[in-house]
């Protein structure tokens, strides 16, 4: 097997999309209530099909829909973001700070640390 390939298979799963995590979880609120889409649609106002591909991490809602689907299910936005990140987090490796102190001007005592993503 080449380096290449080698390096291929151990790469870590890219993080799920905000928007998957997010419609996956509304989704879950809606059915563990017992609930359809044509519902929780009309009860946030949105349309049926845009709900739908909100669940299913097609669109990426605003601010305002989601407050309005969490709205609708009981919920608030912060329940949402909170519960997306435990998922986030557990999903994927712990980002380590890369340390350089090539891009600090010399002298200053400060060490910069560049976040990788």
């Amino acid at each position: 097997m080449r380096p290449a390939q080698e390096g291929a298979q151990r790469r870590t799963p890219p993080a799920p999309l905000l928007r998957e995590v997010y419609g996956g979880l509304l989704r879950k609120a809606r059915h563990d209530q017992g609930r359809t889409l044509a519902d929780v649609a009309d009860e946030a106002g949105v349309s049926m099909p845009y709900l739908s591909e909100v669940e299913r991490g097609l669109k990426e809602p605003s601010s305002e829909v989601l407050e309005a689907l969490c709205g609708a299910l009981g919920a608030g936005v912060a329940d949402l973001v909170g519960a997306a990140h435990r998922e986030l987090t557990s999903a994927v490796e712990p980002v380590t700070p890369l340390r350089s102190t090539a891009v600090t001007p010399a002298g200053t005592g400060h060490e910069a640390v560049l976040l990788a993503a």
